[in-house]
């Protein structure tokens, strides 16, 4: 029997050990989970250096993100924490973690798990390299369904998203010309950098990846967001995506955990 190697990506504990252990249910299918996007790499780096590759790779679409309270009489945000340059190096997202395993490990197939519909992010997933964005109430057939099919190269939306995905996909179409126009101003050094920040790394983590001091990436930075036109990472890195900026290539110390978070 040809087994399906799952990961599944969630910071939410019980979520994800549980959604495990109802996948390792299948007969055909061996499932760990992981609990941040560092995390999730060094799963992945472990599995592809013992020739145990994953085949599909589950994320949370909030992965690494938090409420953020809003003004009174309106509803809470949902905000990608920052990275702090004292902190854990990571992905800033889901989808930026789905970019990110897209370039660095091809052949691991990304599906989305999302607690609501949203045709930008669920745009945003496949142009990061998603092959599926699924409901997080969905049943558990329906989710072995999608695993399978994305397995065979399908790729999988709910039907009442189509025809919002595909609205944004044509407006990111029509933006995409003028994104590359501004991502081709930069130095080379400044699309490394930006590159770094596509990947979701913080400034003591490019300095130590690029070899240079924090107040040169922090100046660096500020020079990409000048010549980019925006005033924060998170609308830089969307335009570099915009603009098919593949993030750097992460790697780390490898740990695994079978059917726990890592």
């Amino acid at each position: 029997m040809v087994r399906i190697r799952v990961l599944v990506v969630d910071d939410h504990r019980i979520f994800a050990e549980s959604l495990a252990a109802a996948l390792a249910a299948e007969p055909d299918v061996d499932v760990s989970a992981a609990g941040s996007g560092p995390a999730a790499l060094r799963c992945l780096e472990r599995a592809a250096s013992e020739g145990r590759r994953f085949d599909v790779m589950l994320v949370d679409a909030d992965l690494g993100t938090a409420a953020v309270p809003n003004r009174p009489g309106t509803h809470a945000v949902i905000a990608p924490r920052a990275v702090s340059d004292d902190g854990e190096d990571g992905l800033v997202d889901g989808i930026s973690l789905v970019a990110g395993v897209r370039s660095g490990q091809s052949s691991v197939r990304s599906v989305v798990l999302a607690e609501k519909d949203d045709p930008r992010r669920a745009a945003l997933a496949l142009q990061a390299g998603a092959s599926g964005w699924v409901a997080k109430d969905c049943s558990l057939q329906r989710l072995l369904a999608v695993i399978r099919g994305v397995l065979r190269d399908e790729t999988h939306l709910p039907p009442a998203l189509l025809t919002g995905v595909l609205r944004e996909l044509t407006a990111a179409r029509k933006h995409r010309t003028e994104s590359e126009r501004l991502v081709e101003s930069l130095t080379p050094r400044e699309r490394e950098v930006l590159r770094c920040m596509v990947a979701g790394l913080g400034r003591k983590a490019v300095a130590e990846r690029l070899f240079l001091s924090p107040h040169t990436v922090r100046t660096h930075m500020q020079n990409v967001l000048g010549k980019l036109g925006v005033h924060s990472t998170l609308a830089a890195v969307a335009l570099a995506r915009r603009a098919g900026v593949s993030p750097a290539e992460l790697a780390g110390d490898v740990v695994e955990r079978g059917g726990q978070l890592a």
